[in-house]
């Protein structure tokens, strides 16, 4: 099964090209201009990742990270920017964030990020099934 991921950036060429490169590599690949309209997007359709630049206007990454999480926890996101830091990295990964990388983005590391996203969130899912099934069973004798 295909990763299917958003990838979030204001940088139009980027987009373009990490698109491009993504979906090279057998990847479902949705993009998205604005941390607003991912979120949106976010709101109708699941995703396995999200790979979200930490610098946009309107919105910055940390605040899209929050938003994200509340709409669909179960989401991974990879954070991404050329402005990096440790101090925002370790925001973002307390936040919820699963990876914080630096562009220009080796294209192996962050493949390699988004197939282990794309297996986090299956076990948070079965984790979740499990969790109802046992509810079921607890709540009707079963």
């Amino acid at each position: 099964m295909s990763e299917k991921v958003l990838l979030v950036d204001d940088e139009k060429d980027f987009l373009d090209i990490m698109t491009q490169r993504m979906e090279t590599r057998g990847m479902e690949v949705s993009a998205s201009a604005s941390a607003k309209e991912a979120i949106e997007k976010i709101k109708n359709t699941s995703y396995d990742a999200v790979v979200l630049d930490l610098q946009m206007p309107e919105m910055d990454g940390l605040e899209a990270l929050k938003a994200i999480k509340e709409i669909r926890p179960e989401i991974q996101i990879i954070l991404l920017t050329g402005h990096g830091t440790v101090e925002k990295g370790v925001a973002a990964i307390k936040e919820g964030a699963m990876d914080f990388i630096e562009k220009p983005a080796d294209m192996e590391k962050l493949t390699e990020k988004i197939k282990k996203a794309q297996a986090q969130k299956m076990l948070i899912i079965e984790k979740k099934q499990k969790e109802k099934v046992d509810d079921i069973i607890k709540r009707f004798g079963f």
